[in-house]
């Protein structure tokens, strides 16, 4: 068996103490500016990539971070099961409670404020490929799909954090930008499957009509039997096994076990990993501190990796294209709002706390990023539409809680 030599342990080691020690600081400095973490680890990996340390001392981060050796596949490897672990912790924030409780106005505002986006990214993308400076014929259908899919996604977890820190998390317009961010996060993670299938990066992957069919027919197993199955086997894991180590240790064998299956039949493991976690989340007997100890510990030592990991491989200077940044960010602010704020309308809601429905929901983050890193990976996007993404996803958070608190201003000033 294959080992790695000495000089490549050392050299890994260094790699993740340079990753996790510079992610946490400029992590904790986007918590001073409240900023998610996100924004400062993303930071963190341009620093430490071509953009910055290769630019100006390339010799040290070649030495670094070489792109060939076995140094280089263990690091690959770390950043896979991150975004594996990522995905599931993504998944145990859907809360399917929630989502019925909305019933009909979240039904209206996830779907409204899906479609429209992603119809508006859509027609764009295909009309008008050159403002993406897409040249790639034989992809232009993939591409079309995969830009209206980063145009219709809210992240969940930063919305959520937005709404926390405008103490409006437990309001009824609060739940219902959760359930529908919850709702879109289920739909627009069965399209990116089927994009994944439509790019034809695995040799051993199904017909279109077979991943549709498996990616439902897995997703429904797993949140009614499957989900059944955990109720189950929680309570005895939760008796019989030391605390918190069992239930930690068997949490993540199930989402491996997922991710497994879905990459073995030619869906990425990510969509496997989501949804154990939901069914996993949506456990009456997952309790909040089990979910916090699992969300810190991801979050903290995997996710830090996986987001430093983008800036490793791209010179973000060269890749920056004004026009691609200015046309997402148009997209965004334009028919992603419109959609969310018409779907709150449709569904009852006065005129003011609509629109602070359509720029919450207009927040892009964790899922975007990770979308675009895996396009890159099979070879769909470029740099520079990645790094357009990574501007568009910090933009919508910067903007989204000060346009969402002019918003609600008025609709404290008429109550």
């Amino acid at each position: 068996m294959d080992k790695l030599n000495h000089s490549e342990v050392i050299n890994l080691l260094i790699q993740l103490c340079v990753m996790l020690s510079l992610g946490r600081l400029l992590a904790e400095l986007a918590r001073k500016f409240k900023q998610p973490a996100v924004v400062g680890e993303i930071l963190a990996g341009i620093i430490l990539g071509p953009t910055i340390l290769g630019n100006f001392t390339p010799e040290i981060f070649e030495m670094l971070f070489p792109s060939t050796g076995a140094s280089a596949v263990v690091l690959d490897g770390f950043i896979q099961v991150s975004v594996v672990l990522l995905l599931f912790i993504a998944g145990l924030e859907v809360d399917l409670h929630i989502v019925w409780q909305q019933g009909k106005q979240a039904l209206y505002v996830s779907l409204v404020s899906l479609v429209i986006p992603f119809v508006a990214g859509f027609i764009v993308t295909w009309f008008f490929p050159e403002l993406f400076d897409y040249a790639d014929e034989d992809k232009r259908l993939v591409f079309a799909m995969f830009i209206g899919t980063v145009m219709s996604i809210t992240a969940l977890p930063v919305v959520a954090r937005v709404l926390m820190d405008l103490e409006v998390f437990k309001t009824r317009m609060g739940m219902l930008i959760i359930a529908s961010a919850m709702i879109i996060d289920l739909v627009g993670w069965i399209i990116f499957t089927i994009i994944l299938n439509m790019m034809g990066t695995n040799s051993e992957s199904l017909s279109l009509s077979k991943t549709i069919w498996i990616s439902i027919g897995f997703t429904v197993l797993m949140l009614t039997i499957g989900k059944g199955l955990i109720n189950k086997a929680l309570p005895w894991i939760n008796k019989r096994l030391a605390w918190p180590g069992g239930l930690l240790s068997l949490s993540l064998a199930f989402c491996f076990l997922g991710a497994a299956f879905t990459e073995y039949i030619g869906i990425h493991s990510i969509f496997g990993a989501f949804i154990i976690g939901v069914a996993l989340g949506d456990s009456k007997h997952l309790s909040e501190r089990a979910k916090e100890i699992i969300h810190q510990f991801i979050n903290n030592i995997f996710a830090p990796l996986f987001f430093i990991s983008i800036g490793l491989g791209i010179n973000f200077i060269a890749a920056f294209n004004l026009q691609i940044i200015l046309v997402l960010l148009v997209l965004a602010f334009i028919f992603k709002v419109l959609g969310a704020t018409l779907g709150a309308r449709m569904g009852g809601l006065p005129k003011y706390e609509s629109y602070a429905v359509g720029f919450g929901m207009n927040t892009h983050g964790t899922l975007e990023v990770i979308l675009g890193a895996i396009a890159l990976q099979a070879g769909l996007i470029t740099d520079e539409v990645l790094v357009a993404i990574l501007v568009m996803v910090v933009v919508t958070i910067v903007a989204s809680a000060p346009l969402m608190k002019y918003c609600l201003k008025f609709v404290s000033s008429k109550n």
